[in-house]
């Protein structure tokens, strides 16, 4: 890929700190922080990263699992979360040559449309199986995903902009 002028060139990511991330994001989900409706899916976010990011590493597969392993954790219609988490880490790393030509809050606005068609999908799948509308501050949900899109940005990227052995030869 063609590097645009100025960007950094990074050190390959480790995949222990990749699966680290991706656990850290699914036990910040687990945890009971009144799940009210805005509440951001923040696994969401990282896997959506990482996708995006190491598509190799990180696919449909994982997605898929993790939100298998939600669906049971949430007592929700089993294949909820996977449905969506597989379908925004399909279109994640089918758009990731793209977003990843764009600025950080570009990116964020191109995310958005992943983040709301993953809450979409779990909305329309809740109400078919007979749960209830939790009411129009969900709609907040994928925007607060893509507003913390360079905060997370920021996090995982920064293992790999550190040199590997930094000397006054080789400032890369």
């Amino acid at each position: 890929m063609i590097m645009r002028p100025g960007q950094q060139l990074l050190l390959p990511a480790s995949p222990a700190f990749i699966w680290g991330s991706l656990l850290a994001a699914f036990m910040l989900n687990l945890l009971p922080l009144g799940r009210v409706a805005w509440m951001p899916d923040f696994f969401a976010v990282v896997l959506v990263f990482w996708s995006v990011h190491q598509p190799r590493r990180v696919g449909l597969g994982a997605a898929f699992v993790f939100g298998l392993c939600l669906d049971v954790h949430q007592s929700a219609l089993l294949g909820q979360h996977a449905l969506a988490y597989a379908v925004l880490s399909y279109f994640a790393i089918a758009l990731h040559r793209r977003i990843l030509w764009f600025p950080v809050l570009v990116q964020a606005a191109q995310t958005l449309p992943l983040f709301a068609a993953a809450h979409a999908i779990t909305l329309v799948l809740r109400l078919l199986g007979g749960g209830l509308f939790p009411g129009w501050p969900v709609l907040l949900a994928p925007l607060l995903e893509a507003l913390l899109w360079p905060l997370v940005s920021a996090l995982l990227l920064a293992p790999q902009r550190r040199a590997p052995n930094p000397d006054a030869n080789r400032p890369l």
